[in-house]
C-alpha cells in the first residue's frame, strides 16, 4: 500500500474482516475452547486501515490473525457497499462474553495491557460479575513496551507460566495485534483477542460514549471532544481514506457482478 492516503485501497483491505458477527465469534471461540487451541481476534476500523498501509509489520501481523470482525460503522457501511455486509463488533464488547464462555469451560484468563491499577480494577469487576472466572495473570509492560523486543519474550513467557489460555491484550494498535502473532506462536493453546481500551471502560478509568451517543454512530464524536489532541489528527487521517475506500468497495461489487 502507498503512503500516499489519497490512493486508492485495494479491496482485500476490507475483506480482512472474515467473521460477520458477534454469536459466530463465539461460537467459533467455544470450539477452540473445547479443542484446546488457539486463536487470535483483531477488529478493524479506519484508524488502523491507516496503520496498516503505513506500517508493514502491522499489515503482516494483521493478515495472519485467525478472525478479524468489524470495530466501527464505517467498516460496516463499506462492506455493505461491498455487497458482503457483517454486523457491528466493538472489541470493547467481547470482554464479558468472552470472559463468560472461558468461566463456563473454566479456561484461564490472563488480562495484558493498561497500568496495574486499571488491572486490579477490570479483574475486580469481571470477577464480581462473574463468579468463579479464573483471572490467573495481571501483567502491565513499561511504558515505551515494544512487543518485538525482549521485555516483549519475557511477558509471553510468564504467560505461559500462568497456564491462560484466553489473553486479553489492551495494548492499542499495532502493538498488541503484533504482540498476539507473538504469542500465537509461542503458545498455540492460549488464544488473543486485542480491545484497545477494553479493560478501561470495565474498570472506570475511561468512559465509554453513552448507549444513545453510540446508537445513532456518533461515537466517534463523544471520544474526540473527550480527547481533542491526541484524536484530531487520528480522525482527519481516517476522513482523508474513506472516498478510496469507498470507490474500492465499489469496484469490488461490481467485479462480483461481472
Amino acid at each position: 500500500m502507498s503512503g500516499n492516503t489519497s490512493a486508492p485501497y485495494p479491496s482485500h483491505v476490507l475483506s480482512l474482516v472474515n467473521t460477520r458477527d458477534k454469536q459466530v465469534l463465539l461460537k467459533i471461540i467455544c470450539t477452540h475452547f473445547l479443542n484446546g487451541s488457539g486463536f487470535t481476534v483483531a477488529t478493524l476500523n479506519l484508524d488502523h486501515i491507516v496503520k496498516l498501509r503505513q506500517q508493514p509489520a502491522f499489515r503482516d501481523a494483521y493478515a495472519r490473525h485467525s478472525h478479524v470482525v468489524a470495530d466501527g460503522n464505517p467498516i460496516v457501511w463499506l462492506r455493505r457497499v461491498m455487497g458482503r455486509p457483517v454486523a457491528l463488533v466493538p472489541g470493547s464488547e467481547l470482554v464479558m462474553p468472552l470472559a463468560e464462555l472461558a468461566r463456563q469451560a473454566d479456561v484461564p484468563v490472563a488480562l495484558l495491557g493498561a497500568t496495574d491499577a486499571t488491572l486490579a480494577l477490570a479483574a475486580a469487576r469481571m470477577q464480581a460479575d462473574l463468579p468463579g472466572l479464573r483471572i490467573v495473570a495481571r501483567i502491565a509492560p513499561p511504558f515505551g513496551f515494544d512487543p518485538t523486543g525482549p521485555e516483549a519474550d519475557r511477558i509471553l513467557s510468564e504467560l505461559a507460566d500462568s497456564g491462560a489460555r484466553l489473553c486479553f491484550l489492551a495494548l492499542g494498535a499495532p502493538k498488541q495485534e503484533i504482540l498476539a502473532i507473538r504469542g500465537a506462536e509461542k503458545l498455540p493453546r492460549c488464544g488473543f483477542v486485542s480491545i484497545g481500551a477494553g479493560l478501561d471502560f470495565i474498570a472506570g478509568t475511561q468512559r465509554r460514549a453513552p448507549a444513545w451517543v453510540r446508537w445513532i454512530a456518533m461515537e466517534w464524536v463523544w471520544r474526540m471532544a473527550t480527547d481533542p489532541v491526541r484524536l484530531t489528527r487520528r480522525y482527519a487521517q481516517c476522513f482523508a481514506i474513506l472516498p478510496g475506500l469507498f470507490w474500492s468497495a465499489r469496484r469490488a461489487r461490481m467485479s462480483r457482478r461481472d
